[in-house]
């Protein structure tokens, strides 16, 4: 036969299959020559059936097929609705700014006695838009340049604190002192775009806000946590079709970019107020929406009060000891040397390892080793790819090394004394309250969230985090297996659950069920096997996936899925279900009913578009990374032929929007739960006057400083509100340690 890669040369070649036929001797092979002539008469025939037939009657009106006569309006709703952001920024292009249709009236408010007069009515208002205006978009380094209040559609004020030269403008300190009684008045209730950054510039200048009613940017996220974007021009054209004066318009950009005490106050005050008017407009639709959406109670009672926490976090920051890291770069470095040279040696030539394309010439060109997946540039080199052919030879193993530590050193070795606060001697990390789809909190600035827990660098790294005062120590409270505990809870697998009512170790006790042996009989490497099936299998990990993890043939991984869903139907049975309630509604709800849009599910998809959202990583597996290739040998119960149908689903590899789905509930409640028991710690320890104070927040654990006198009180506490946060039908363990620095932290006796 003829396949298409040869079929194409030959037409070049020759031009026809006329030209090709009568220049058959021509062609090489004697055997392309014969499957040619035996192929003639159904070529010529495939070429009719393909060919297009120019004489067939078809009336065009080209006219009418002119582009054109659409309402970019609309067009741009739709394209947004369907996730084609780039198409939608064109249509809003086309469409006349209604900014000018807004009739408004900003005003500054540059003398005391305005500001009076200002505070003065808005004593009597029960609720108020806030802003506030700044050098810098870190909170803890920014000073306020000036801050804008409205409480009535195209009405509002601006308070210029620094301006240009020559310019009226407050003095900051008279006037916030002005401002205290309104702002720290609870009665008064606050609304805002992202109020945790202005919550946390107050603070730094002596302001506790207080009263924070109601956020645009988080009221958003909890209706799309699969929309990318939350940022208030966005907010103003989807939801307002107004388009607001952005940043760069008003700063400008590159070399011409301005400071914003140096924008006019006339053109801040415009743009201030704006944002002030904008987010006044905005609360009524989107509370309107959250309620229709039954969303409005977890709002009130998780989202908004953690604003409050979080504010607390990232003003507290935490030490990092310089000296410590500084060491670290050095060792790091030294050992990216030798990394180098063994790198060089086995490759036989020196290159640019941080070169994809000469990296692919030194694995696939020099070391012919397989091409395992292609990129647009080449055949992929990333880490699953380079994992895989360390199987096979020496060298990718020590390219996975190299850039394990070239990128910590980066990351975080160089980069976190460069973070450090002048003033406060601490890192703040921002934790961002609107970006994972699934309502986890992720971290940036650095992000804290992604230190590695437990290689020997990641480690190292860690030890270099302390608490801020001398003879205090960390507190490091830990859920233990939150996600099996929450499936328990939501499958009511009868064995699953028995096994935490018993607090056995359950990696060992489905190793003793996949494996059809006592519990006192389980070997590490089963117990690893296991680890590896609970947290990849119920995600919709295939046997495929499965077996690669674990460096085993398909059939046995086959074989261990079964085994597992045959021990613990209840399992199977949540997972089918999510996905046909997922496929029926379009949706999945956490425990605390957050609720997420799943794109690709079938007959609900054609309600709500394609997916907009930028999925996280679907696959809780890092524990099971260690996993070894010496296994024993897979389990053969006669269970597993007794009911096959029990799990069979699991053994192909579940669709994206259906892991989605799954991973949505389990790990969306893990992240309601330890919202609420953060909201609830932090409320206890201002209730009962502690020192101690709440740092980071990473995933299912909490970390705090505490003064030796508080320890026992701050363990205790810890527990109490960790474990009892909800009401499951399987108790939530938590693990409490302490240190003298995060990474030497141990259980507390």
């Amino acid at each position: 036969l003829i396949g298409p890669k040869m079929a194409r040369e030959l037409l070049q070649k020759f031009g026809t299959l006329e030209d090709l036929y009568a220049r058959i001797d021509e062609v090489a092979g004697g055997k392309r020559r014969d499957n040619l002539l035996l192929g003639r008469e159904q070529a010529f025939l495939s070429r009719e059936l393909a060919r297009l037939n120019a004489e067939t009657p078809v009336a065009i009106d080209w006219e009418r097929g002119r582009a054109g006569g659409f309402d970019p309006a609309k067009a741009a709703d739709m394209f947004m609705a369907f996730g084609f952001h780039s198409l939608t920024e064109k249509m809003r292009s086309r469409v006349p700014p209604t900014r000018a249709i807004w009739k408004v009236d900003y005003q500054t408010i540059d003398t005391l006695e305005k500001l009076d007069q200002l505070v003065a009515e808005m004593s009597r208002q029960p609720n108020i838009s806030f802003d506030t205006e700044t050098t810098s978009i870190s909170p803890r380094w920014a000073e306020i340049v000036g801050c804008s209040f409205s409480w009535n559609d195209g009405q509002g004020y601006y308070l210029p604190f620094r301006a240009p030269a020559g310019a009226v403008r407050l003095d900051p300190e008279r006037a916030l002192a002005v401002l205290r009684p309104v702002l720290e008045n609870d009665q008064i209730r606050k609304i805002g775009q992202n109020l945790k950054y202005d919550m946390i510039v107050l603070r730094s200048a002596g302001i506790d806000l207080a009263g924070v009613d109601f956020d645009t940017m988080v009221a958003s996220y909890l209706l799309d946590a699969g929309e990318r974007n939350h940022n208030l021009d966005e907010l103003a054209a989807r939801y307002l079709n107004h388009s607001t004066t952005t940043i760069d318009e008003l700063i400008g950009t590159g070399k011409q970019q301005k400071r914003m005490d140096e924008v006019p106050i006339p053109l801040i005050t415009h743009y201030a107020v704006e944002d002030a008017d904008v987010v006044w407009r905005l609360r009524p639709m989107l509370a309107k929406r959250l309620e229709e959406l039954q969303l409005d109670r977890l709002f009130r009672d998780v989202e908004i009060p953690l604003i409050e926490v979080l504010v607390e976090l990232e003003y507290n920051g935490i030490k990092v000891d310089v000296a410590r890291l500084q060491e670290l770069s050095r060792q790091y470095g030294e050992r990216l040397v030798v990394l180098e040279k063994e790198i060089y040696e086995l490759a036989g030539r020196q290159f640019n390892i941080g070169s994809p394309k000469q990296l692919q010439e030194v694995l696939f060109d020099e070391q012919k080793l397989p091409k395992l997946r292609k990129t647009k540039t080449g055949a992929s080199t990333d880490a699953d790819v380079l994992e895989e052919l360390a199987r096979l030879h020496p060298l990718p193993a020590k390219i996975i090394e190299y850039r394990q530590y070239a990128k910590l050193k980066g990351t975080y070795v160089d980069a976190l004394p460069q973070m450090v606060h002048p003033t406060t001697g601490r890192v703040h990390a921002s934790f961002n309250q609107s970006v994972a789809a699934t309502g986890r909190l992720s971290s940036s600035d650095p992000n804290l969230q992604n230190i590695p827990i437990r290689t020997d660098s990641g480690r190292e790294i860690r030890s270099a985090f302390l608490p801020g005062h001398d003879g205090w120590r960390l507190v490091a409270a830990d859920y233990s297996q939150f996600e099996l505990r929450l499936l328990a809870h939501f499958s009511q697998d009868a064995t699953l659950c028995e096994a935490f009512a018993r607090d056995e170790d359950i990696h060992a006790r489905v190793a003793s069920q996949v494996y059809n042996v006592p519990l006192a009989d389980v070997t590490s490497d089963m117990r690893r096997v296991a680890k590896a099936v609970n947290f990849g299998v119920i995600y919709g990990q295939s046997a495929f996936g499965l077996s690669k993890m674990l460096g085993i043939d398909q059939t046995q991984a086959a074989q261990f899925i079964r085994a597992y869903f045959a021990g613990y139907p209840g399992v199977s049975e949540f997972i089918e279900r999510t996905i046909a309630e997922c496929r029926q509604n379009g949706f999945v709800t956490t425990i605390l009913g957050r609720r997420r849009i799943i794109r690709g599910m079938g007959d609900a998809e054609k309600a709500i578009g394609p997916d907009r959202a930028e999925n996280e990583s679907l696959f809780a597996v890092a524990d099971a990374a260690s996993v070894g290739a010496d296994l024993p040998d897979a389990p053969r119960r006669s269970e597993d032929r007794s009911a096959p149908q029990r799990g069979e689903g699991a053994l192909r590899q579940r669709s994206l929007a259906e892991r989605t789905a799954i991973n949505t509930v389990v790990q969306g409640s893990e992240a309601d739960l330890i919202k609420l028991a953060m909201i609830n710690i932090y409320h206890r320890m201002r209730a009962e006057h502690l020192a101690s104070r709440m740092l980071l927040q990473n995933h299912d654990e909490l970390i705090f400083e505490a003064p030796p006198e508080e320890i026992d009180l701050m363990v205790q506490l810890a527990k109490e509100e960790m474990s009892g946060v909800w009401p499951l039908s399987v108790s939530l363990k938590v693990d409490v340690k302490t240190g003298s620095n995060w990474a030497d932290c141990e259980p507390w006796a």
